[in-house]
């Protein structure tokens, strides 16, 4: 059974840097051909994929995140973690890890395994 598992703080002040991990138990993410990903979901609004660290450790950034969100992993703790710089209150979301895509980024059916997800507040 495929597990991953969230953490960080839950209250970020603006213009800081929020800084999330996912710890991964039941599969390494070191398999070949898969995918790591991070998503959020807003207040009101629909999930929004942050990109993917994949098993060769490349990364992918959606546009809209690139220019302020990297991407890093600890294989030795079978984690990964996500650094998103400069946040703002419309940073505010549920942010969940989650194996895939397969093919397609957004395709959310591809995702097959999926954090509980963590509330993240940004302050002002």
């Amino acid at each position: 059974q495929v597990q991953l598992q969230e953490s960080g703080p839950g209250l970020v002040n603006a213009s800081q840097t929020l800084s999330l991990t996912c710890t991964v138990s039941g599969d390494s993410i070191t398999t070949k051909y898969t995918y790591w990903s991070w998503i959020r979901r807003p207040p009101g609004k629909g999930r929004e994929s942050i990109g993917y660290i994949n098993a060769d450790g490349y990364t992918y950034y959606s546009e809209f995140f690139e220019s302020r969100v990297s991407f890093s992993r600890d294989t030795s703790k079978n984690q990964f973690t996500l650094q998103l710089r400069s946040v703002t209150p419309e940073d505010t979301a549920v942010y969940y890890c989650a194996r895939g895509p397969k093919t397609r980024i957004g395709n959310w059916d591809e995702y097959d395994y999926w954090g509980q997800g963590i509330q993240v507040t940004v302050s002002s």
